[in-house]
């Protein structure tokens, strides 16, 4: 080494620096490369894109490369630091103790946090360009790599380690969940609550999401001609089951529009009626939405009747219900039909229907009602007082305040819901803010 020229030596090790932070930021930026985005990339045709999944499709070589080169330089960088401190100050303990202080304190700030950081902050700026001198080095250190892979794989073959067997890494709904809501600056509002929507579908059952029993709007076949031409004159909907007697005796679902004909006869009996009903589609309570709504596409059905154990009907289940959980509320409200227009007046009050569902006041007021249990206001005021209750009884439910205000046929018909006075403006910010994003 003396025969080298100082200048030489000063340059080599500046160079052997930068070389060594190269290594280390190519590592850090290839590693933290975020993989969505890379086949992204690779479908619009980036070339620095295509080589970068290539080289990460062989960990193994490209770790072995980067770590390889890394090492031989900084191995390089300690000998010409001691030899340039021995010829400057002599050969004793203290100047090699101080020459190795010096070589970890640069490579330490140079070579190795400096660079990552830069590697992990920008990866797809650093990585892909990296990718083509990566190449290039892989190749050239391939029989090097080779053997220190073939070592490597036999020690990791003593402890039952096959790195050569694809590690199949599946997320679960609860973590996708939680990458979308991590991910709020990269989607907008609505298509987050969208996705956030779909994941919840498998949770769902349709008795969350069903027109209850009491709600349905159908045909009585024993209230004869005069009241099935006043049914079918003031029907909000296109289809409609139809039952004889009680709502559990369904013999079928009918096309309002196929009937209209009748309606034209001077008269019409039953069984007229009944030749142009079709098969009803019933629906066993307690299924999941996600799978009813395959089954409807394999049916070809749009209406669905929720039926318990014992076949008693329970509600009613429409395609529509299914995807405005999914996208929000777009349907036209008809008349007595449901609590879309759900909001908190000025004095943080609203009065609603005793068969509302808690799932939509919680979506619509940002209220918190506790949905493990029942699944309607009714049945909530009915838990909690063990008793069929009184007009006038109010309840409290954490913030929220229900004041009962109509008892018919031991059910609450109508109640109001009331904020606490403590901060009720930030309850009906937070409500408009949902009803908003739905």
């Amino acid at each position: 080494m003396d025969a080298i020229p100082l200048w030489v030596s000063l340059i080599a090790l500046v160079v052997l620096v930068l070389i060594s932070g190269f290594f280390s930021i190519a590592e850090t930026s290839m590693m933290a490369l975020n993989r969505f985005r890379l086949g992204h990339l690779v479908r619009q045709g980036r070339r620095s894109a295509r080589l970068a999944s290539s080289l990460l499709s062989q960990t193994d070589r490209l770790l072995g490369t980067i770590l390889l080169g890394n090492n031989l330089v900084n191995t390089a960088v300690t000998a010409i630091v001691t030899s340039l401190a021995i010829r400057a100050f002599g050969h004793n303990d203290t100047v090699l103790l101080s020459a190795t202080a010096v070589v970890a304190l640069v490579l330490i700030i140079f070579a190795e946090i400096t660079p990552k950081v830069i590697g992990a902050t920008w990866p797809e700026r650093v990585a892909l360009p990296a990718a083509y001198p990566l190449r290039i080095l892989m190749t050239l250190f391939a029989p090097a790599v080779w053997g220190v892979n073939l070592i490597v794989g036999r020690m990791l073959a003593v402890v039952g380690i096959d790195p050569r067997e694809p590690q199949q890494t599946r997320l679960s709904l609860d973590e996708m969940r939680t990458i979308v809501l991590e991910s709020g600056h990269f989607f907008p509002a609505k298509h987050r609550s969208i996705l956030l929507n779909l994941f919840d579908l498998e949770r769902i059952m349709v008795d969350d999401v069903m027109i209850p029993r009491s709600r349905i709007e159908a045909l009585d076949l024993a209230t004869g001609e005069a009241g099935l031409r006043e049914q079918l004159a003031t029907c909000y909907h296109n289809k409609l089951p139809v039952f004889e007697g009680e709502i559990n005796r369904v013999v079928g679902m009918l096309h309002v529009r196929r009937a209209l004909s009748l309606l034209q006869r001077d008269s019409f009996d039953t069984a007229d009626l009944r030749e142009l009903l079709i098969e009803p589609y019933f629906i066993p309570s307690g299924t999941a939405v996600f799978p009813q709504l395959q089954f409807f596409q394999e049916s070809r059905q749009r209406v669905g009747l929720v039926v318990d154990e014992y076949g008693e009907v329970l509600g009613l289940v429409t395609l529509e219900d299914i995807i405005e959980e999914i996208i929000g509320e777009f349907t036209t409200t008809t008349p007595g039909g449901s609590d879309s227009d759900l909001h908190w007046d000025s004095a943080g009050e609203i009065e609603v229907d005793g068969s509302v569902s808690l799932r939509e006041l919680n979506r619509r007021l940002g209220t918190r009602f506790p949905l493990d249990g029942p699944r309607t206001l009714n049945g909530l005021i009915l838990e909690a007082l063990q008793d069929l209750p009184e007009s006038s009884v109010g309840l409290r439910f954490g913030p929220i305040v229900v004041e009962i205000q109509h008892v018919e046929d031991r059910m609450v018909r109508r109640a109001r819901l009331r904020l606490m006075p403590a901060n009720p403006s930030s309850g009906r910010e937070q409500a408009d803010d949902i009803a908003a994003s739905a």
